[in-house]
């Protein structure tokens, strides 16, 4: 019996698509079949993304945005049930921390910033992809939390906080909506992306040295998991949230 990936008919939003993380995780969805809305702030690298996921062999559409804009938010759900049918799967991945630094450094200004974004939006997101198709019909969410939000860690609180208040949404929102509505969170350890590369780039080596797999994680890590808990194999899980960290947070090292 095969296993149960694929997600022929079914349509996913995916904030934050268009690089990294949030890329992978489009293109794992598409290559299943899915077609994919993308929701990102540059109108060419949503082109470029649009192009690459229909060369896949899926339908794709794109919304232009940033998510701290709720607006947005509700223009992407929107546009993805009008012009693609329905919204099955939504991804929270989209993130910001534009902060580095000792969490009592923070201003108020930088800390509502990433709250909007890492937070308030992908609640803002479940609500409307909830009223507009998930009530009636079921769906996944999955949000892209980190191993910050599991623990505390050095130069990032702000995000690691906001990414634990990520996690608890998780599991209010999946007693919420059960049973109809799964919701699981994927935690990344430090995985090579260009958002964060000030946390790896003057020693990579040495920091991959920590990790128990001995290497840093690339985004084809967590955009497979993300494929497990979008597809019906993962059809008995809700409110957990999986660390994809290369062994670190078990190994007693600092969490970025």
């Amino acid at each position: 019996m095969p296993l149960p990936i694929s997600l022929d008919g079914r349509v996913a939003l995916v904030t934050g698509g268009t690089r990294g993380i949030g890329r992978s995780i489009a293109e794992r969805l598409a290559a299943a079949g899915a077609a994919v809305a993308v929701v990102a702030r540059k109108p060419d690298e949503l082109e470029e993304t649009r192009a690459a996921l229909e060369a896949i062999g899926t339908r794709a559409i794109t919304v232009q945005g940033s998510v701290g804009d709720f607006d947005v938010c509700r223009r992407a759900v929107r546009s993805c049930v009008e012009d693609l049918g329905r919204i099955d799967v939504l991804v929270n991945n989209a993130g910001v921390n534009p902060f580095m630094g000792a969490i009592v450094d923070a201003g108020p200004e930088v800390v509502a910033k990433i709250f909007q974004v890492n937070v308030q939006a992908p609640l803002v997101l479940v609500q409307e992809a909830w009223r507009a198709h998930m009530e009636e019909h079921g769906g996944v969410v999955i949000n892209v939390a980190s191993v910050g939000g599991l623990r505390p860690g050095p130069f990032i609180g702000v995000y690691n906080v906001s990414k634990a208040a990520l996690v608890h949404l998780t599991k209010q929102l999946a007693l919420e909506l059960a049973p109809g509505v799964r919701v699981n969170a994927l935690a990344p350890g430090l995985v090579k992306t260009t958002m964060a590369r000030a946390l790896f780039e003057a020693d990579e080596e040495g920091i991959a040295a920590a990790h128990p797999l001995r290497r840093l994680g690339v985004p084809n890590d967590v955009g497979y998991a993300a494929l497990f808990l979008a597809s019906d194999a993962s059809e008995w899980m809700t409110g957990q949230v999986l660390p994809i960290d290369g062994g670190i947070s078990i190994a007693g090292g600092l969490l970025a």
